[in-house]
């Protein structure tokens, strides 16, 4: 048995509370209520409590009161509830109510000037606590899916939020639309001489590598988008992909399931083939090669299931 891999945003202490979203007068009443502690967001960031280079930084958690103004100055754009916290972290008790708010530039740079303050997930992500990973990626994943369904698919007409922050329905129809996520899926491709396969795309920096992913496509199962996607991609054909963990990705809203496959040996040896639109550049890489190369190699960070996967295959971390 394989130790699952560590990923930071696969971790959460939230109970999301689905049951109580329904309750029409949930948010006006933990919007008067000061053990509420709301998350503030403001174009996919968020604040610290400490520094971001604190061996844990934590999340801003704010009170209600201390958000009064800015409500009252029409800056709040849109407020959902995410929960409640399952362990205490500071000042957070254990079943402590959270909500989402996500504010407008004037009200962000009342909140807090100083626009390096304002961190994004992927700058402070991996050094989170479960409850902050979790609140992170559901706070993001949700608000960048309320931004991008604004109008109802079907007819166009506005959408108006319901449900505490979870339904968006159609003014026209009454037509309910419900949160969506964005399954992707992502694999180390291993060859007979145990190398693994990485890509380069076009636009990044040259000695930038990742392993290879893409969305699954309608009808298709997880297994079949890593066979399909690492053809497509490199002209290499796998076999039996094994399934290595998953974890939230809400870059807007995708879910990245990890894979690892190797190579058919009825294709063994045959020639890489970059798609030329997603990858520019193919390269299997042994071990050593990674080794004497670590210090000259851009690849994936640890917030990220791509670093956990070729971690795994590397057998620990890459030039420590």
């Amino acid at each position: 048995m394989h130790e699952p891999l560590s990923l930071p945003l696969a971790r959460s202490a939230v109970d999301r509370d689905n049951v109580s979203r329904s309750d029409d007068g949930l948010l006006a009443r933990l919007w008067s209520d000061e053990s509420t502690r709301v998350l503030v967001l403001q174009d996919g960031k968020t604040l610290l409590s400490g520094e971001a280079d604190h061996p844990r930084p934590e999340l801003l958690l704010l009170k209600p009161s201390q958000l009064a103004s800015l409500r009252a100055a029409g800056s709040l754009e849109l407020d959902a509830y995410l929960g409640f916290s399952t362990q205490a972290q500071g000042e957070v008790l254990d079943g402590t109510k959270i909500l989402l708010a996500v504010i407008d530039a004037a009200g962000a740079a009342e909140l807090q000037p100083d626009l390096e303050a304002w961190h994004g997930l992927r700058r402070t992500g991996a050094g989170l606590s479960a409850l902050d990973s979790g609140l992170y990626s559901e706070a993001l994943a949700l608000s960048n899916w309320h931004e991008s369904h604004l109008y109802c698919p079907r007819c166009g007409e506005a959408t108006n939020v319901t449900e505490s922050g979870w339904v968006r329905v159609c003014a026209s129809d009454g037509r309910q639309i419900f949160p969506r996520t964005d399954p992707a899926i992502i694999v180390s491709v291993i060859d007979d001489q145990d190398r693994i396969l990485l890509g380069s795309q076009g636009i990044w920096e040259e000695n930038r590598w990742s392993i290879l992913a893409g969305f699954v496509e309608p009808g298709e199962s997880l297994a079949a988008a890593v066979i399909r996607e690492v053809h497509e991609e490199s002209g290499v054909r796998v076999i039996e992909p094994e399934y290595l963990g998953s974890q939230a990705w809400p870059f807007p809203y995708s879910l990245m399931v990890g894979f690892t496959a190797r190579v058919d040996p009825k294709h063994v040896g045959e020639d890489l083939v970059p798609d030329g639109e997603e990858i520019e550049k193919l390269r299997w890489f042994s071990r050593e090669e990674i080794a004497a190369e670590a210090g000259n190699l851009l690849l994936p960070g640890k917030l990220s299931i791509a670093g956990a996967l070729i971690e795994r295959w590397y057998g620990g971390p890459i030039g420590s």
